[in-house]
């Protein structure tokens, strides 16, 4: 007997740079939260420590039991008749208390589902390689916090819902103190040599590229790829990590200018200053002052990807400035967040005041020159477009620029008339993008704009005729350029994002007359459930699934036994799943077919599948899963319902417990429009 291998082919995942840029955003967003800590210890480095400004200014006189001593970490003091060497708070601040604050961060960016749980044990673990090595571990805790906060989440789904009442709070305490501990005696042993080995590595190639002269050859990498979509990854989740270790052995790092030397963008903005044309030059003087003294680094990047030639100019600076620092002993005490001039200045070190100083402002002006030599010799002045660009940047990075937006005309800021159509676009125009226009339609509704159209669309089918597109952040790349026009937000939760809001203040912004004018909504009331979308043996209730690709299979062979669609419909349900999750929020998961795969659709029909238990749905808990089948909208009403339904958390909570098919017919059924 010959089986016949029905298996498709998954779609290729995102692509290289897609990749690089997710891993060094989540290394960037552990450190960004705790700038501020970072930025105290340099001030307090910069003040106390021997070679610091305050026993600079009194002449290098100051004792070494004086307080400044004592809190910088250098001398001795007398205590009770014996010499002791004074500890002082620079040394713990770097060793103890800025990895364990990282290993905090990533443990809760992991799991945040129950409060600080991830965040703690992410921190325990953190301190068994802080403990087991004697050079600062910002790459361990880098490591062991997000690996503390993933393993806690998955031990905790182990026994979810089975712990008796009264007894939750006895097995979270011991769980997290248990396995932080395994966690934390396992990185002192294992961890720690390790990490201590590739630092030191690191380390040392550092160095070699100062001693052969050839650092200034990694803006040739940093200033291209910072302007495309990395630059807080490399700053924060790469050289940070590395200028600290460098900062503590040696007083200073350069390592802290490598991307944050203000000078390459202040430069290509003057350029387009005096040289430019059209919104490039009337807006540059602006951009030039948020870049400079707001530190907003980003401002200056779509002036370079609509003359991408411009980027010569920034590796020009960018090679030119750190030269300079080489040359002159240049460089920080503490990273400079937000690159911005005034944080430089309050990181720099007494040693490195000239060189700081240099190369800022030779990176000005060799980017100025060499960009104003490019604008000249060009037919086109920078008078391209200048909004396109700042869309192609956010899509690029995967998010929003407010300061980029309101500079070049996008985003919010690009709505210049009454908002009348707003599409919410998935990729296959079904489940994802009709919960979320139907949640987004209700709030746009309930702040008195019954006149503004919402509507869901596939990707492949959306036009430049609507005036704000919502989308998933993942397909935003695919979505921005179909519809230019339009003001673009994203979301990452379907039912409970705050960018919904921001839709709502946008819309309260263009629209008039304003809310409280409008004419009062109607009330509404429900019709009967057509049992042709939603037929009762579509409901099936207290079901339990192996996985999410088991619920998925469920749900798919539940609209084919109902005649929607035939097996091949599932194929394209398990493939869409591999492209964006169908996670919904709060408990509900909506699985489709890709656009491709609606030729195997055979009628629309929904089903409503309950898994009391709950099913893992990529680190999120689905207790019922909505299959659609779908080539126009009919189940839209059914959607709306559903997600009136959930927002009322003791309708949703019945949705989940219920035995009763009639029930959940009843909560489903739709309102008249």
């Amino acid at each position: 007997m010959t089986l016949t291998d029905t298996r498709v082919d998954k779609p290729k995942g995102p692509g290289a740079r897609a990749q690089v840029q997710k891993f060094g955003t989540f290394l960037s967003n552990m450190v960004m939260p705790n700038i501020g800590a970072f930025i105290a210890w340099g001030l307090i480095t910069s003040l106390f420590i021997e070679a610091g400004w305050l026993n600079l200014a009194a002449g290098g006189t100051l004792p070494a039991d004086s307080w400044v001593a004592q809190l910088g970490g250098w001398g001795t003091r007398m205590v009770d008749g014996e010499e002791v060497a004074n500890t002082g708070i620079v040394g713990p601040m770097i060793s103890y208390l800025l990895p364990l604050l990282i290993g905090y961060t990533g443990g809760r960016m992991v799991y945040n589902e129950r409060g600080p749980r991830g965040g703690v044990v992410g921190a325990i673990a953190t301190m068994g390689v802080i403990a087991g090595t004697s050079i600062p571990m910002f790459m361990g805790a880098m490591i062991m916090g997000p690996l503390g906060g993933w393993t806690m989440k998955k031990i905790d789904a182990l026994w979810d819902g089975k712990i008796k009442p009264g007894f939750e709070m006895l097995v979270d305490n011991f769980s997290a103190g248990i396995w932080g501990a395994i966690l934390a005696v396992a990185g002192f042993f294992a961890l720690s040599p390790v990490v201590t080995g590739v630092s030191t590595a690191m380390g040392a190639g550092v160095q070699v590229l100062v001693n052969n002269g050839l650092l200034p050859l990694t803006s040739v990498l940093i200033e291209p790829a910072k302007i495309l979509f990395l630059n807080n990854a490399i700053n924060h989740g790469v050289l940070t990590p590395l200028g600290l270790a460098q900062s503590q052995a040696t007083g200073q790092s350069i390592l802290f200018l490598l991307e944050a030397n203000p000078g390459p963008g202040l430069g290509i903005l003057l350029a387009f200053m005096l040289f430019g044309k059209g919104a490039a030059k009337a807006s540059a003087p602006g951009a030039a002052i948020i870049h400079f003294l707001g530190g907003i680094h980003e401002i200056y990047f779509p002036y370079v990807l609509m003359k991408p030639v411009m980027i010569i100019a920034a590796i020009a600076g960018g090679a030119s400035g750190v030269l300079m620092n080489v040359l002159f002993n240049g460089g920080l005490r503490s990273p400079a967040a937000p690159g911005s001039i005034i944080a430089v200045y309050a990181s720099i070190t007494p040693q490195g005041i000239v060189g700081v100083t240099i190369s800022w402002i030779v990176a000005a002006a060799v980017s100025f020159a060499v960009g104003a030599l490019l604008l000249r010799m060009s037919k086109d002045k920078g008078e391209g477009d200048l909004g396109a660009a700042t869309a192609s940047m956010e899509s690029m990075k995967g998010k929003k620029s407010s300061v980029s937006s309101t500079l070049a005309g996008t985003g919010a800021a690009a709505l210049s008339g009454p908002v009348r159509n707003v599409v919410f676009a998935c990729d296959a125009g079904m489940g994802s993008s009709a919960m979320g226009a139907s949640v987004l339609r209700k709030k746009i509704q309930d702040a008195g704009f019954s006149d503004v159209k919402v509507v869901n669309q596939a990707i492949a089918n959306l036009t430049d005729s609507y005036d704000i597109i919502v989308t998933h952040k993942d397909l935003a790349a695919r979505a921005a350029p179909l519809v230019p026009s339009a003001a673009l937000y994203t979301v990452d939760n379907f039912m409970g994002s705050p960018v919904y809001d921001e839709v709502v203040e946008a819309v309260k912004a263009a629209n008039a007359p304003t809310a409280s004018d409008a004419p009062a909504k109607p009330k509404r009331k429900k019709k009967a459930l057509d049992p042709n979308v939603l037929p009762r043996e579509a409901v099936r209730l207290g079901l339990i699934a192996a996985d999410k690709e088991d619920a998925i299979r469920m749900a798919g062979q539940t609209l084919v036994a109902i005649g929607a669609a035939d097996e091949g419909y599932i194929d394209g349900m398990l493939e869409r799943e591999t492209q964006v999750s169908t996670f919904m929020g709060n408990g509900v998961a909506i699985p489709h077919g890709t656009n491709e795969s609606r030729g195997h659709i055979r009628k629309a029909a929904l089903g409503f599948l309950q898994f009391p238990g709950g099913v893992d749905w990529n680190g999120k808990t689905a207790y019922v899963a909505i299959p659609i089948a779908s080539n126009s909208d009919e189940h839209v009403g059914i959607l709306s319902a559903l997600a009136t339904v959930l927002a009322d958390k003791s309708k949703a909570e019945r949705l989940r417990t219920t035995t009763s098919v009639d029930e959940v017919l009843d909560l489903l059924a739709p309102e008249e429009d």
